[in-house]
């Protein structure tokens, strides 16, 4: 566990440094754009604001992170950031932060005097090699994927705690959280290790460590991410394939999704294909039964089962998450463009629509992982190579650029992390996701060096 106080004067001594080289949005401190966004909201409820309100949040400009005082990020006036979690960075268990960091969630510390706390769990997408967690936490001894757990004071605007939870597994790119305060992490493999089968599910607990047991019922394929319903306990699930259907878990006991269920996969209604969608698209939709989700090798896939009978393709499903009332899902290469569109399922009305899609690799390139904040904006992260950004998108299709990865590292950190190289601007964004007590601080990695950042702003100013 690393010192808190050590930690403070670190970050004040950085921002001391930053302020001689005139970084306004650094010395604010952590709480600055906080006060902001309060006054802003404030503003907003009473009718005082001068400003209209607007979807986006203006001109995305060079931010230092408060941890390092390099300018990592471009993000909106009025916002700031710090990093923390990098890779090889020592965790409280006296392991190195493992590498590739890909999906997460945030959840709520529900104690008396701790509410200030919140814990997150993330992906870590890593192949085979040696595990990161205790045997007790650890699927197959010769994987190294997996998840840690991480702590942040909000109010110190600080990690805390930091630790292994889950190893063995492989290619965690995604998952979702549950109403239970777990989180489901996913293998975006069906590979088979020596007889080990890959392909799965597994659940986290927030608040300690995994007990490495697949829920084979939810299926074997390459997963992605998951997005439960809080309303009914169903679990929806994405499968990154370029034939891949959308699929869902109704379990037998929504607070034991170890006890069983019926996996479905979505069959649309006049089509049995969304790659070609535009915004707008939209069709009733019903599910077949997938009869058998944890196939062995040579048997069919789970999407063979559920494509044979009529289910609709979705072009490399991606992220999902709920929110305002419906599953939003990701599909990263279809569209009239073939540059993604973000769909949205709703439960009641039992319809699947096109709610964006891309028209061009220059307004949304390759849309992956996906949140939605406590204030009904949509948070797209994207993977497409090249400029790399957080998207902020409103339930009506408006989409607008939040956040641009900036990461240029000196010789001397990079050197001092061990890391062979400087310049990461081209990694990819993953884990987007937001503090769900107020929603005042988003939460996201870069892939690549691996690194986790909290940033915190006047959200009430735009849609997010």
């Amino acid at each position: 566990m690393s010192d808190p106080t050590a930690s403070s004067l670190h970050r004040r001594s950085v921002l001391k440094g930053a302020a001689g080289a005139g970084a306004t949005l650094a010395v604010l401190g952590p709480f600055g754009a906080l006060g902001s966004a309060t006054a802003s909201a404030e503003a907003s409820a009473t009718g005082r604001s001068n400003r209209a309100r607007r979807s986006d949040y203006g001109e995305l400009l060079p931010a230092r992170d408060q941890t390092t005082g390099l300018e990592l990020l471009k993000l909106p006036r009025g916002f700031e950031y710090l990093s923390f979690g990098w890779t090889n960075d020592l965790m409280a268990d006296g392991r190195p932060t493992p590498s590739t960091h890909d999906g997460m969630a945030a959840f709520e510390v529900d104690r008396p005097g701790q509410k200030h706390l919140v814990r997150l769990v993330r992906n870590h997408e890593r192949g085979n090699g040696t595990p990161f967690a205790d045997p007790g936490a650890t699927y197959d001894p010769t994987a190294s994927g997996g998840t840690t757990n991480l702590v942040f004071d909000a109010r110190r605007a600080e990690l805390v705690e930091d630790y292994a939870s889950l190893s063995g597994t492989v290619r965690n790119g995604a998952g979702g959280p549950t109403p239970r305060g777990t989180w489901l992490t996913c293998e975006e493999t069906t590979q088979v290790n020596g007889g080990t089968r890959h392909g799965y599910v597994f659940e986290v607990p927030a608040d300690g460590v995994s007990d490495a047991r697949p829920l084979t019922g939810m299926g074997r394929f390459s997963h992605e991410a998951t997005a439960t319903d809080p309303r009914t306990g169903i679990v929806y699930e994405t499968e990154d394939a370029g034939s891949s259907a959308l699929y869902r878990y109704v379990p037998v006991d929504r607070h034991d999704l170890a006890a069983g269920g019926v996996l479905e996969a979505l069959r649309l209604e006049g089509t049995a294909d969304t790659r070609g969608w535009g915004t707008g698209d939209t069709a009733a939709a019903d599910w077949v039964v997938v009869d058998r989700p944890d196939w062995a090798p040579g048997e069919p896939s789970c999407w063979d089962q559920a494509s044979a009978k009529g289910a609709a393709r979705i072009v490399r499903g991606e992220g999902t998450w709920y929110g305002n009332d419906v599953i939003y899902v990701v599909s990263t290469s279809g569209g009239p463009a073939g540059q993604g569109q973000v769909f949205a399922y709703d439960p009641g009305a039992s319809t699947f629509t096109c709610v964006y899609a891309s028209p061009s690799g220059d307004v949304l390139n390759a849309p992956d992982n996906i949140t939605v904040s406590p204030r009904g904006g949509l948070v797209v992260c994207e993977d497409g190579g090249g400029s790399e950004y957080l998207h902020g998108l409103t339930p009506d299709g408006d989409i607008f650029r939040f956040a641009e990865n900036n990461a240029v590292l000196t010789p001397e950190l990079a050197a001092a992390k061990g890391y062979s190289g400087t310049d990461f601007r081209s990694s990819e964004w993953a884990g987007a996701t937001f503090e769900p007590r107020k929603g005042e601080w988003l939460f996201a990695n870069l892939q690549s060096p691996g690194v986790t950042f909290a940033i915190t702003g006047p959200w009430a100013r735009g849609a997010l």
